[in-house]
C-alpha cells in the first residue's frame, strides 16, 4: 500500500520539503536490497510556481516568479492544484479546491505545513483593507506597480506625489529604499515625489541588529526617504492617512508592510502558536499536538540555538524569523524528517548554519550584518554589501533547474552549505 507524504505550499519551505522527501525516498530505494514500500510525494498548492517573495520590493513583479511544474515532474514529485482548505487531523486528511472551486481529499501518513504567511491588517485600524496596497503576495504587488505607473495620469497633487511606507521593518525598509529610484523612472514624475517611512517603534528596523540601524538611517536620509518614529496609523481613507499624533498626510498610495501572520491553517493545528500564529515545532521540527504533522517556513517557530523547543517561547532563546534564509533550511529539515519517519530512519535535528541579516537600500546600496541579534555585526555596507545581496536574489533562492534530477535532490540535502562565491566579500 502507497503511503503519502503531502506538503502544503509550494514557497521556500514547501519546495525544499518537498524536494528531500523525495531525495532521501531515493536514496533508501537505492540502498535497499528488498523492493521498499513506495511512498508518494505530493505538493499542494495554488498554482506550479515558487513566488520570489523576497524580491516583491522591486520593479517588474509580475516577472518574480520561477515555474515549478517541469522540476516536479522530473523528481517525481505530484503536484495537486487547489488551495488547502481544511486539515482533519484526526483522519489524517487534507481538503482543498482548485480555482473553479472543485474540492478534493488527500489522505496523508505525514504532513509538512508550509503554506507561508500574510499581511497582519488590525482591525482597529479603518479603512486599512479597503484603501491600502501591500507587497505580501505577487497579485498585490502587480497592483501596487500598476498603480504607481498610473499616478502621472492624475493631476499633480500632495497626495499624488507622496508614498506612505507604513511599517519600518525589513520590508518596509527595503520597499522605501526602492521607491525613490522607481518613482523617478516613471515619465510624469518629477523631483516632487515624497516618500515617507511610518514607524511606531521609536527605532528603525525594530526586529533589525542594533549595529544596522545608524546605518540605515543615514542612507535613507540620503535618498531622501523621510522616517517617523513613535508614530502609528489611525484611519486611512481614499485621500490619506492619520496618525495617532492627530498629523494628516495626504496620500493616493499607502502601503501596509506593518506586520505578518502565518497562514491561518496553523489555527486547525493543535498546538501552542507564537505571536505570529506560528506553531512552536520541536527540534526535528514536528508539532507536538500532531505527531504526523511538521511544520516549516512561515508557519512555524523553531529553536536556531542548541535547546529543545519550549512549549512558549522564552526571551533568552533564538528563533527562526520569517524570512527564505530560515525558510529553506527548515523546509529541507521538515521534509527529511517526515520521510525518515515512514522509513524508520532517525531524524535530524534542525540547524541553522549561517546567520546572518541582509537588506537592500536602493539601487545602489545594501547592509549586511552576520551572526543574530543585537549581537550581530556589520560586515559590509553601501555598494561593498550589493553584489552579495544581488546574488541572493536572482541566483541563491531561485529552485534548482530542472534537467539536473541529481542537482534537484540534492538541493534538499539539509545539512547542504552554502558557499557564497568568491568576491563578494564574506
Amino acid at each position: 500500500m502507497t503511503k503519502r507524504i503531502i506538503v502544503v505550499g509550494a514557497g521556500f519551505a514547501g519546495l525544499m520539503s518537498a524536494l528531500a522527501a523525495k531525495r532521501l525516498i531515493s536514496m533508501s530505494l537505492e540502498d535497499s536490497p528488498e523492493p521498499a514500500e513506495e511512498i508518494e510525494v505530493a505538493v499542494i498548492a495554488p498554482e506550479a510556481m515558487l513566488v520570489v517573495r523576497p524580491r516583491l520590493y522591486e520593479e517588474n513583479v509580475a516577472d518574480m516568479s520561477a515555474p515549478l511544474a517541469e522540476l516536479f515532474k522530473v523528481t517525481g514529485i505530484r503536484f495537486v492544484q487547489g488551495s488547502v482548505e481544511c486539515i482533519d487531523v484526526e483522519n489524517q486528511l487534507v481538503i482543498s479546491a482548485d480555482v473553479a472551486g472543485l474540492r478534493s481529499t488527500l489522505s496523508y501518513d505525514r504532513l509538512v505545513l508550509a503554506a507561508g504567511s500574510d499581511n497582519l491588517c488590525p482591525a482597529n485600524v479603518p479603512g486599512l483593507s479597503e484603501h491600502t496596497f501591500a507587497i505580501d503576495h505577487i497579485q498585490n504587488a502587480v497592483r501596487l506597480e500598476e498603480h504607481l505607473k498610473n499616478l502621472p495620469s492624475v493631476p499633480a497633487s500632495p497626495g499624488r506625489n507622496t508614498v506612505v511606507v507604513c511599517g519600518g521593518g525589513y520590508t518596509g525598509l527595503e520597499l522605501a529604499a526602492e521607491l525613490p529610484g522607481r518613482l523617478a523612472k516613471i515619465p510624469g514624475f518629477g523631483k516632487e515625489t515624497r516618500v515617507i517611512v511610518i514607524e511606531r517603534a521609536d527605532t528603525v528596523g525594530p526586529d533589525l541588529p542594533a549595529s544596522m540601524r545608524p546605518i540605515v538611517l543615514e542612507t535613507l536620509e540620503r535618498l531622501g526617504v523621510e522616517v517617523k518614529l513613535g508614530t502609528a496609523v489611525t484611519s486611512i481613507d481614499a485621500t490619506g492617512i492619520t496618525t495617532n499624533a492627530g498629523e494628516r498626510i495626504k496620500t493616493m498610495t499607502p502601503i501596509w508592510t506593518a506586520g505578518t501572520v502565518a497562514a491561518p491553517l496553523t489555527q486547525q493545528i493543535p498546538g501552542t502558536k507564537d505571536w505570529f500564529g506560528r506553531l512552536l515545532v520541536d527540534a526535528h521540527l514536528r508539532c507536538p499536538g500532531a505527531q504526523a504533522i511538521y511544520a516549516a517556513g512561515d508557519t512555524a517557530c523553531a529553536r536556531t540555538d542548541e535547546g529543545d523547543s519550549p512549549d512558549a517561547v522564552k526571551s533568552t532563546a533564538q528563533y527562526t524569523k520569517m524570512s527564505c534564509q530560515h525558510a529553506m533550511p527548515m523546509g529541507r529539515y521538515a521534509g527529511h524528517n517526515a520521510a525518515a519517519d515512514l522509513l524508520g530512519l532517525p531524524a535530524l535535528r534542525y540547524s541553522q548554519v549561517m546567520l546572518g541579516t541582509i537588506l537592500d537600500l536602493g539601487r545602489d546600496d545594501a547592509i549586511f550584518a552576520a551572526g543574530a541579534g543585537d549581537e550581530a555585526v556589520v560586515a559590509l555596507e553601501g555598494a561593498a554589501a550589493k553584489p552579495l545581496k544581488r546574488w541572493i536574489n536572482e541566483t541563491l533562492i531561485y529552485p534548482p533547474p530542472a534537467d539536473d534530477l541529481a542537482g534537484a535532490l540534492a538541493a534538499g540535502d539539509p545539512v547542504n552549505r552554502t558557499v557564497v562565491p568568491a568576491g563578494l566579500g564574506c
